[in-house]
């Protein structure tokens, strides 16, 4: 594959056999591979020579799948994991050892949060919530023990964006590793390694596969010896996925240049409704002048993405009186599939963090999320516009 094509083309090429042979890499549903002789068999437990061995540590099928979403990213390795949280446990857990501190995003996924402060701390790990919008608050949060930061821009559930490079910098001046939740941008939107992130993760089951019947994440990397590092932990951890939901994804991937284009178009009218609306306080939304990090969105990413964030005037329980009443947006977490969601964060997808965690990421009990699908845009406003009534 040519690392020169556009992504929109790595979309329905890469990862695919560019020789004789089908079109489509098909399923490899097998747990385990025969071996020549007991001597390939010992080289390749050797590492004296590539093939595969057994589905958990390598499966065609999820190759090909992997090897294109390191095409997507710019990276030269990728890692298929069974969740988007099995690609941030991976990915933080991979790295960290007792006694190192981590630095990660207040806006970031409710169990992200929870991942750090609840379970990584009991094995000494510790870690601060910080805003990374901030590149002063982020120096200033700096230890010696710093090994990690981890940031999700936009941050869920409030749209807040982190400066990718300016944060490469300095974690690389601190000899840390700067890890980017990509999820909410896809690499259609946003691309962290080429602006000097060491690790991406995604989780599979938003944007990348589009159609909310899959759950996986993604871990993918630039430098080999991080790779290998990464292979050998999601070996003995043991959250791969599995050939069926890579060959699902893979699929999905092949429209996802048209659909974020078509939830970028969908998301920017929506949110230019909402916030001319007397009903909503406040809008989050990269695409809007009003966000406070728009000139930012519009260096670092190519489109502001299918997600908004607001504010209704009466707070929550107006939001609950809405979020009844919607017909065509379902009421349900999750993101990034063809249809629209919307959803209550504080007491759903973020209520694993404390109030006080919450109210320091900016996520107020009457903050609503929609993620606007690629339904005809007068349909989702027409259901928002009479579920505000």
């Amino acid at each position: 594959m040519n690392p020169d094509h556009k992504p929109a083309t790595h979309c329905v090429h890469a990862g695919q056999p560019e020789t004789e042979g089908p079109v489509v890499t098909p399923i490899v549903a097998t747990s385990t591979f025969r071996f020549r002789d007991a001597d390939h068999g010992a080289a390749l437990f050797a590492g004296r020579e590539t093939g595969y061995i057994y589905t958990r540590m390598l499966n065609p099928t999820v190759k090909a799948f992997e090897d294109c979403l390191a095409a997507l990213e710019g990276g030269t390795h990728g890692l298929a994991t069974a969740s988007g949280m099995a690609a941030v446990s991976t990915a933080i857990a991979g790295l960290g050892s007792a006694g190192d501190h981590v630095i990660c995003s207040k806006a970031v996924y409710g169990p992200t949060c929870t991942f750090l402060t609840d379970f990584l701390s009991r094995f000494g790990v510790e870690s601060s919530m910080v805003d990374t919008t901030d590149l002063d608050k982020v120096r200033a949060a700096f230890r010696p023990s710093t090994k990690l930061v981890v940031i999700e821009t936009p941050g869920n559930p409030t749209l807040a964006i982190s400066d990718i490079a300016a944060l490469a910098g300095l974690v690389r001046e601190r000899g840390a590793r700067l890890i980017v939740d990509n999820t909410f941008m896809s690499p259609i939107l946003q691309q962290p390694l080429r602006l000097g992130a060491d690790v991406v993760i995604h989780s599979l089951t938003k944007f990348l596969n589009g159609h909310a019947d899959v759950i996986g994440g993604a871990i993918i990397v630039k430098d080999e010896e991080l790779y290998r590092l990464y292979r050998r932990a999601l070996n003995h951890y043991g959250g791969v996925l599995s050939p069926f939901e890579s060959f699902l994804v893979h699929r999905g991937i092949k429209s996802l240049a048209l659909r974020m284009q078509r939830h970028c178009e969908n998301a920017q009218a929506i949110a230019e409704f909402l916030e001319s609306h007397p009903a909503v306080e406040r809008v989050h939304f990269p695409g809007l002048a009003s966000h406070p990090q728009y000139e930012l969105a519009r260096r670092q990413m190519s489109g502001p993405g299918g997600v908004i964030s607001f504010e209704l005037r009466g707070g929550f329980d107006a939001g609950r009186r809405m979020m009844n009443a919607t017909r065509l947006c379902a009421l349900a977490v999750s993101l990034g599939g063809v249809e629209s969601l919307i959803q209550h964060p504080a007491s759903m997808t973020h209520a694993g963090m404390t109030e006080d965690q919450r109210c320091e990421a900016g996520i107020t009990e009457g903050l609503v999320r929609v993620s606007v699908g690629i339904e005809d845009v007068g349909d989702i406003r027409a259901d928002l516009e009479q579920a505000l009534a």
